[in-house]
This record gives C-alpha cells, structure tokens and sequence, in this order.
C-alpha cells in the first residue's frame, strides 16, 4: 500500500471527523482506514489520533501533519486538474462556504444551479457567517460579501453589492422627513447583529469624509431576512443588503432613506487561496458564478 494512499485516508478521517462518518462519506470499511491510518502512524513512529470508543482528536503531530499533508494533497490533485484542463468531465469534491446571508436569499439559487449544470462533482455548501480560515479548514473556496481588503489570498469580484437604509412608507408617514443620516440616533432601528458596523452605522458625506451614527432600537437580530420583516412591519429603520431590500421595494413594501450618504465600496467575491495550481472544479466554480451574476443584472 503506497503513502498516498495512507495520507488520504488520514486526511478523509480528520475531515469527516471520525472513521465511521469517512467510511459512509467514501464508500470505503471503517476497518480499512483503520488500518491505512495505523499503517501511516507506524510508518512515521508517531501517533496522530487519540481515538476512544466516545472521542476522537488529532494529537500535536497529528495537527501538524494534517495542515501540511492537506497542502501537498492539494497540490496533487491541482497538478493532476491542470494536466486534465481540456477534459471537461469535472469529478471529485468541492468545499464551499458562504454567508448563511447568501445562501437564504435569491441569490442562492447560483449555487444550485451550478450544482445543476455540473451533476459529476460533489458539492459541500457550509453557510457560515465567520470568516473562516480556507487552508486552515480545507475550503476550495468562499463566496463573501465584503469590502476587500489586503490578503495572502486571491480574489474575484462577482458583482456590485450596497447596504440599503430601509423603512416601511408607514414608519415614515408617522417619523419622517428626515434630512442627514444623523437623526437616526434619535429613532427606533432595527440592528443586525451580523453586520460589522452593528450599532454604529457607516455613511459619507457628499464631500467623501466618512461618518458613523450611532443607533439602538427595540430589536435586534442576526438576520437580514428577519430585519427586513420587521422593518417591513414598521417597527423601525433598518440596514439590509440590497439583494434582499430590492425585492421589497418593488413592491413598495420598503422606501430607502439616505442614498446619497451610502457606501459604496464593497461586493461580492470568490475567495481562494493563492495556489500554483488552481483546480479546473475552482476556476469553473468562480466562472459560473461570474456568468450568473452578469446575466441576473
């Protein structure tokens, strides 16, 4: 049995987190990876899991082995996609994560549909709304929604993306006018404990100096989709993505305040990290993504 072999077992083990759920997620024994971890493990002279009949964890070695072992396997798998780039018979696993933001609204449908267009490959979608660490975790990729800032790691815008300053036309018949952003410190707001700014909204002036309002209001969640219902319910003013406001405001469910104070310098993007080798599965991923969002405009 050759190391590569071992190597992915291990790794197929730690990634599902324990050898029964590895078995069922490969199609391969419990008792065979058992034994291909066991046979790296004295192939090393180090123990790399501590596993009981209730727990199972990576010893100190077994953390280091991983995270290098991963990179190796990647650069494996990405050399071998890079020599098959003009077959189009894309197979094997891709790791998605993605705002549960994302996922939930409409724009979400990319996902499917990609998974749709390409049945062959095995899609893992984990809604998340840190920002993981894609190495680290053995992520293929991230879809995030974000102002892009310096990174070791590599970008590609896939549309435009605003914040929107909401309230329904009830609210403001009963609160408004309001002139500058600054009255909202004075009003209910709806805040979403999800957004970096939270309670301290973002705005710039006409000039371009930015400022922040500090709010408060009688909800707070950590759910654009929830703000959006209880803004629609006239309870207060929230901050919604636009991809979720638009649909609201069509229908005049929501009016927006304050649009020439707004932010603009933020979007949505595939996130991957900086590879020799960027896998065929990646760069078709971020491809469709690309499409999807410039026919959806």
């Amino acid at each position: 049995m050759d190391t590569l072999t071992r190597i992915r077992a291990f790794i197929d083990v730690v990634d599902a987190e324990g050898f029964s759920a590895a078995a069922r997620r490969i199609g391969k024994s419990k008792a065979l990876l058992s034994k291909y971890v066991r046979e790296l493990e004295d192939e090393l002279g180090a123990l790399l899991l501590n596993r009981t009949t209730r727990q199972f964890s990576l010893t100190e070695a077994g953390h280091t082995y991983y995270r290098s072992a991963s990179e190796i396997l990647k650069e494996i798998d990405n050399l071998a996609d890079l020599v098959r780039a003009n077959n189009s018979d894309l197979r094997g696993r891709l790791r998605i994560t993605v705002p549960r933001t994302f996922v939930d609204a409409e724009i979400g449908q990319s996902l499917i549909d990609f998974g749709l267009q390409h049945p062959e490959l095995s899609l893992e979608i984990v809604s998340d709304d840190r920002f993981v660490d894609l190495v680290e975790e053995g992520f293929d990729v991230a879809v995030r929604i974000t102002r892009l800032e310096d990174s070791t790691l590599i970008a590609r815008k896939l549309d435009d993306f605003q914040v929107l300053v909401c309230a329904s036309p009830g609210f403001l018949a009963k609160a408004g006018p309001f002139a500058h952003p600054s009255e909202l410190s004075k009003i209910p707001c709806i805040l979403d404990t999800n957004g970096r700014s939270y309670s301290n909204w973002r705005f710039i002036e006409p000039d371009g100096s930015p400022f922040t309002v500090p709010v408060s209001g009688p909800i707070e969640v950590n759910s654009p989709l929830a703000a959006a219902r209880a803004a629609v319910t006239g309870i207060g003013v929230a901050v919604l993505p636009d991809f979720i406001a638009r649909p609201r405001i069509q229908s005049g469910e929501l009016v927006t305040l304050f649009d020439d104070y707004l932010p603009k310098d933020r979007g949505i993007y595939a996130i991957y990290p900086h590879r020799r080798y960027l896998p065929t599965k990646v760069r078709t991923f971020v491809d469709f993504l690309h499409g999807w969002f410039r026919k959806a405009q």
